[in-house]
Order: C-alpha cells, then sequence, then structure tokens
C-alpha cells in the first residue's frame, strides 16, 4: 500500500540543545588577518563570535521551532527507483480556491524548506492562488538520508515529482534556484507530462546560443550588444569564479572531509553558511534571528549537516544528465526566467533562452541568489503573471486535486 502524508512537528530534544550550547561553550577561533576589509577573507571574526555567543546563550530556539511548526509540516515516504525509500518532510499549503494552481518549490544549498516561507501568504490568496507543496531535499532539514552513492538530480526528481503525485497533483509548476534549478529542469526533462511550466530565478545555460543549435537565439545574440546590466553581470560571474566558488570543489570532490567539520562544530557551519548569506545576496539586512534559525535548520537536521554536501558529488560525477540540464532544450515545458544582478552566474538573456521556449522574463535593478527571501514580493509577482489569465501560461494545469489537513485525499 502506498504511503500517505501524515502531519510531523519539529521538536528537537532538550539534550541535542544543550549539547549544541556545550560545543559552543567551548569553541575556538582563528584569528585573522589585521585589516578593515575582513570579508575578502571570509566571514569575520567578530561577526562569528558575536552570532556563535547568542546561538549559545540568547537566540529562543524554542520560539523558531513553535513559528516553523504554524506551518501546514507533513512527512510522507517516497521509493526510489534502485534505491532505499526516503522520508521526505515537506510543507503544504493548501488554498481556498477551487482553481488554485499546484506549485512546488525546490530549495538549494545552503537554503531549506524555510527560504520559501515568505512566500505561502502571498500566493495563497492571489490570483490565482497557489496550492504550494515545499519539501526538504533528501539529506536537508527534516527529511530523511540517502546514503548510496549515485543518488543525483534525477533522483532528487523523481522525489519531487512523486511527492506531487502522491498529493493528488497529476499536473503542477515548479519554481527554483540553485539546486532547485537543476532539479526542476530534471523534472521538466523526465516528466513533461506532468511538469506543465517552470520558473527559475537562477537560468545557467552553458553558453551563447549557437547556429547549430537554436539558430533564432544565435542571431539575436550575435546582432544585439549586451546591455549594461548583462556587461555588469559578466564582472558579477567572473567574481564569483574566482572568489566565491571555493566550497563547490570541496563539495564536489571529497564530501566526506568537510562534512566532519560541519557536523561536528557548530561554528565551522555557522562561518561556513553565513558568509554565503553575506556574499550572495544584494545588500540584505540579515537579523540574528534569521542567520542562526536559518543555520539551526541545518544543525538539528535529520541527516545531520554533512549530509547536506553529497549532492554536490553526485552533480559533478553524473557528466552526462548535468551537461543536458545546462545544455538540452527542454521544447514541452514554458519556461519562466527572472533575472537578478547579484546572481552568482549572471547570463545574458540569450543565454537563457536556449535552455527552453521563454514565455516570460522578468530583469530586475536588486536582488540576489536567496531571490524567494529577498525578494519575495517579485518572484510572487513573476509566479502570479505567468499563470494569471492574460499570462503566458493561463491554464496549462487541468488537474485540481490534493490533501486535506489530515492528510486524507480531497477533491477541490
Amino acid at each position: 500500500m502506498p504511503a500517505s502524508p501524515s502531519p510531523y512537528s519539529i521538536d528537537v530534544p532538550d539534550e541535542v540543545l544543550a549539547r549544541l550550547r556545550q560545543k559552543l561553550s567551548v569553541a575556538n577561533f582563528p584569528d585573522e588577518f589585521e585589516t578593515h576589509d575582513q570579508w575578502q577573507f571570509g566571514a569575520p571574526l567578530a561577526h562569528v563570535k558575536r552570532l556563535a555567543k547568542y546561538w549559545q546563550d540568547g537566540f529562543d530556539w524554542r520560539r523558531a521551532e513553535a513559528k516553523l511548526n504554524k506551518l501546514p509540516n507533513y512527512r510522507t515516504q517516497i521509493p526510489v527507483e534502485g534505491f532505499r525509500p526516503v522520508d521526505v518532510h515537506f510543507v503544504h499549503q493548501m488554498s481556498e480556491s477551487k482553481n488554485a494552481i499546484p506549485l512546488l518549490f525546490v530549495h538549494g544549498w545552503p537554503g531549506s524548506f524555510y527560504e520559501a516561507t515568505k512566500l505561502l501568504p502571498l500566493l495563497r490568496s492571489s490570483s490565482p492562488a497557489f496550492h504550494v507543496v515545499v519539501p526538504s531535499l533528501p539529506n536537508f532539514g527534516f527529511s530523511g538520508s540517502a546514503k548510496e552513492p549515485g543518488f543525483g538530480f534525477g533522483q532528487h526528481a523523481e522525489v519531487c515529482h512523486k511527492l506531487m503525485k502522491q498529493l493528488g497533483y497529476d499536473e503542477y509548476v515548479t519554481q527554483g534556484g540553485d539546486l532547485g534549478f537543476f532539479i526542476t529542469r530534471a523534472m521538466a526533462l523526465l516528466y513533461p507530462e506532468s511538469c506543465k511550466a517552470n520558473h527559475t530565478n537562477m537560468p545557467m545555460a552553458e553558453g551563447p546560443p549557437t547556429f547549430s543549435k537554436n539558430p533564432l537565439q544565435a542571431v539575436q545574440h550575435s546582432v544585439l550588444p549586451y546591455s549594461d546590466a548583462e556587461k555588469r553581470g559578466f564582472e558579477r560571474s567572473k567574481w564569483f569564479e574566482k572568489e566565491g566558488s571555493g566550497y563547490r570543489i570541496l563539495q564536489g570532490t571529497k564530501p566526506q572531509t568537510i562534512g566532519y567539520a560541519l557536523t561536528d562544530s557548530p561554528v565551522a557551519l555557522l562561518a561556513w553558511i553565513y558568509e554565503k548569506l553575506h556574499d550572495w545576496t544584494d545588500s540584505y539586512l540579515w537579523t540574528d534571528d534569521e542567520i542562526l534559525t536559518w543555520v539551526s535548520i541545518y544543525w538539528f537536521s535529520t541527516a545531520g549537516p554533512g549530509a547536506s554536501v553529497r549532492i554536490y558529488y553526485e552533480a559533478a560525477h553524473d557528466n552526462k544528465l548535468s551537461r543536458e540540464l545546462f545544455s538540452q532544450w527542454i521544447p514541452q515545458v514554458p519556461l519562466g526566467v527572472a533575472h537578478f544582478p547579484k546572481e552568482l552566474r549572471v547570463q545574458p538573456k540569450t543565454w537563457a533562452r536556449t535552455l527552453g521556449p521563454v514565455v516570460y522574463e522578468s530583469e530586475h535593478q536588486d536582488g540576489g541568489h536567496f531571490a524567494a527571501w529577498e525578494r519575495p514580493n517579485t518572484i510572487a509577482y513573476d509566479l502570479i503573471k505567468m499563470m494569471a489569465k492574460d499570462g503566458p501560461c493561463y491554464k496549462v494545469v487541468h488537474g485540481r486535486s490534493g490533501y486535506d489537513s489530515s492528510g486524507a485525499r480531497a477533491k477541490l
């Protein structure tokens, strides 16, 4: 008999909280260069010390946990071909609108389901409205672990697709950036009969259009000069490749080794993630509570924080599928693209148009990598415009079904 979702509450044991505080109380910290510009070398010592101290004796996880538990949290088990079944935690916010559109939001690293929480109130009663499903990917948050090697983008796509099917959504649309870009792309490639539209805030094409693959885009690319924003995008991409991408090499080659630090030392995990929250956003004013809730979800995760980096190894060693997601035109699934100036790799519009039929495109003056958190109104606006009555994806989703709050299947 197939599994069905059951309500789930986050409940970190008291002894785990006490162990965290004990580890923080005996943490060792490195010294640093004597300079006014500490960020060029990584997370500054004074910032990390302040956050670690607050994490130890000021931050109220129980308060954050209670807020997270106000969300409609569930867990279920998903079978994966060739692998053991995986337990999946997810948030499932259903709209009261009978014509609400099923939307799957897929986070990346170092994100989590928390990343989408600002979107939820914006999409519940919008026009059109959305049923929003936000899973914790396997090895992330409060989902279980996928321990066998080879659990890559294809398997994550399978998990997400089967979750939507289990919830009764035979057709749905997707949104993702970072790892979510690749996973939702894989869903469009593997399940085009169900994945009816895809929106991304991090388009990642293999390169500029070529006459052999994309003749129309290649003509446009050859005659249209790059805009000032696109030229700045090249500089941003160059900065990331030279100064900000070392984590990707470590996590993509020896994830187990870096996993020891992330799993044993809360300060190491804090500094590792905090650097990205700072460098990858567009002058976003993080509060200490936001940062520590974000990092705590990793520290308290079911599989442990070290497990979250394994997907980088799988992506780096699954050359065939990874290359297809960069380079293949996916014709059946309409694509919406949002361009933000402080994304990690900022590509020209003509490059993004090589990925599939771009039916909706937006360019923004500010915003960075964690767009759903930094600019939730912008992402919500794009999704609404893309799916609205006068939008390019009106009525691409025909089925309307789902689960009620008790976990039983309900036709809407």
